[in-house]
């Protein structure tokens, strides 16, 4: 693929279906989706299907909801989709590597009334670490550096798999935006030029009431952001979606070059999208809380931690290539963080000992943060978790099996931010 500008060698990639990212899967709510992966790695894989309330068997966690599929073989997924929203599916087979070489795709899931919008546009945002020499991967993926710290960050950005998107529109056009973060561990802050918009839903899920963009947008790892945007650029200018850039410029992400007018005067604010089911989360202020400290990284090491059933000490850990935990567990131990019964409440509260942000991402429920006064956020599967801080997020735990739980900065899930959860 060419990744890198013209002139930059093409890039080999992993990919589904040839394509970078992979083909976006559309569906109806309440439809079910049916797809075999047939893997023509060299390498076992597996497919996530991430944010879908989904069977257990469906997840495609290697080593937790299945073996991981070897090379020549065939795996049949095939799942209800309660949900209208916009979700994606992944690698989950030593993730941090297979995601990074192409392996995401868009998966999009439609209400039977859609909204009021003249398009939908799916924007796949990503970021690669590319050697502009030779146009190859900088594998790196095992590195203990890109892994103790803030996770692998590219240097190159783009979107749907390209550096240079673009798309053109008509004043007064009003279009639905599915904003997708499927990068290794990159936060985008964004902001928009040229538009005027709304979020409509976070992660798949409707806001009760849209909520004006008026300032940065944060999308952090495996996060998602629907939303609905008026073209109010002049024909002939420039509109667009910009990101925050490491040199703190404001740069184009997806350019929108308005072309011809849509529409005399813009419409009024949009409607909020028909509710999914199933969105409440009740009984929370009586629900037991359990703790999950997140633990490691660089600069402030573990003392100790469980791993594959043993105590080991920081540097001990380290030699296993392991440098965060949670709740004092490296990576997936034999007994869950939890187990809850089908229909409990539950609070979890994540406390940031680590001087990184972490993108934590819950399988198979939705969530919704609890904040100090009591009130409750919307419903999300990530969550940003900034150093020394709190994050409790509560959730029904309504779908039973075991359910990963774990940072979507790869690296950090790679090498041991990562636990689960029974539910019974």
């Amino acid at each position: 693929m060419q990744l890198a500008p013209d002139g930059y060698p093409a890039t080999p990639v992993w990919s589904y279906d040839g394509t970078i990212p992979g083909p976006v899967i559309r569906a109806a709510q309440g439809s079910r989706l049916q797809r075999r992966l047939v893997n023509t790695l060299e390498v076992p894989t597996s497919v996530h299907w991430h944010g879908i309330r989904i069977d257990n068997a469906m997840d495609g966690v290697a080593g937790l909801t299945q073996n991981a599929v070897p090379p020549g073989e065939s795996f049949d997924y095939a799942f209800d989709l309660p949900d209208a929203g916009t979700y994606w599916y992944h690698a989950h087979t030593n993730s941090m590597e297979q995601v990074a070489r192409g392996l995401s795709g868009a998966l999009i899931i439609e209400e039977a009334t859609p909204p009021d919008v003249d398009r939908d546009e799916v924007l796949m945002i990503d970021d690669w670490l590319l050697d502009p020499d030779t146009g190859l991967f900088v594998d790196d993926f095992a590195a203990p550096m890109t892994r103790s710290h803030g996770g692998q960050i590219g240097n190159l950005v783009g979107v749907n798999g390209r550096y240079d998107y673009s798309l053109s529109a008509r004043q007064n056009e009003r279009l639905r935006l599915r904003l997708i973060n499927s990068a290794n561990a990159q936060i985008f802050g964004l902001k928009l030029e040229g538009l005027t918009g709304w979020t409509v839903a976070l992660d798949g899920m409707p806001l009760d009431t849209p909520e004006p963009v008026t300032d940065t947008l944060v999308l952090a790892p495996a996060q998602r952001m629907d939303l609905i945007v008026d073209i109010t650029a002049e024909e002939g200018e420039t509109a667009g979606l910009l990101f925050a850039a490491a040199d703190d410029t404001w740069r184009v992400l997806a350019e929108v070059s308005v072309e011809g007018r849509a529409a005399s005067v813009p419409r009024g604010a949009p409607q909020p999208l028909p509710r999914n089911p199933r969105m409440e989360v009740v009984g929370v202020d009586t629900a037991p809380v359990l703790e999950m400290p997140l633990q490691g990284g660089a600069m402030r090491g573990l003392e100790s931690a469980a791993f594959n059933g043993q105590k080991l000490t920081w540097q001990e850990l380290v030699q296993q290539g392991q440098f965060w935990a949670l709740a004092g567990q490296a990576g997936l131990g034999e007994a869950p963080f939890a187990t809850l019964s089908r229909g409990e409440t539950a609070r979890i509260r994540m406390t940031n000992d680590t001087i990184f942000p972490h993108a934590m991402h819950l399988h198979g429920m939705h969530f919704r943060t609890r904040k100090e006064d009591g009130s409750l956020g919307p419903l999300r599967d990530t969550v940003l978790v900034m150093p020394n801080e709190m994050t409790e997020i509560a959730f029904v735990a309504d779908n039973l099996g075991k359910w990963l739980l774990h940072c979507h900065m790869l690296g950090h899930a790679a090498s041991g931010m990562t636990n689960w959860i029974m539910v019974a």
